[in-house]
């Protein structure tokens, strides 16, 4: 049996590449706009408590200092405490915090530089509380900057367990 030609001139059939060259173009634009670039976050150096406690190689003579944070309705914070003292509220609380920390870290140095290795503070915030003031927190425990340079009190900071939504 023989094929007939449809093609009269007996020339080969030319494949339209135009149009699957548009739909390659199209998906990769498609991709490349659906594509979602994470940033990634900064690194805080926290010791995060993982479900129940775990032994510790901190001495038992040597206890966390407390950090209390109490938020108002809004999620501000509404009193600052250390240790149990009162640091007030605003930015104020934060640098009375600084200088607390300052202080207790002065007390350990004169017990041995190991002594400030080891401790920890632990940070108790309202479940409600705005996170900017968690981060001022960190900030003014860990320590302060001075011309340009970090000076770093405490690097041990953890979270107390979440308090239920009182």
């Amino acid at each position: 049996m023989k094929v007939r030609s449809r093609n009269p001139d007996g020339d080969k059939i030319e494949m339209q590449m135009s149009s699957m060259i548009d739909v390659v173009f199209q998906l990769l634009i498609f991709f490349m706009l659906t594509l979602k670039i994470i940033e990634p976050e900064g690194d805080f150096d926290i010791n995060m408590p993982l479900g129940q406690p775990a032994s510790s190689d901190i001495e038992p003579d040597l206890p966390a200092l407390k950090v209390r944070m109490i938020a108002d309705a809004n999620g501000q914070l509404q009193q600052l405490t250390f240790n149990g003292r009162d640091m007030g509220r605003g930015s104020e609380a934060f640098q009375r915090l600084n200088m607390e920390v300052l202080k207790a870290v002065n007390a350990l140095r004169s017990a041995g530089p190991a002594t400030v290795d080891k401790q920890e503070v632990e940070i108790d915030p309202d479940y409600r509380l705005d996170y900017s003031n968690i981060i001022a927190a960190i900030g003014a425990c860990s320590g302060k900057m001075e011309n340009k340079k970090m000076i770093r009190y405490i690097s041990r900071i953890k979270f107390a367990p979440i308090r239920a939504d009182e």
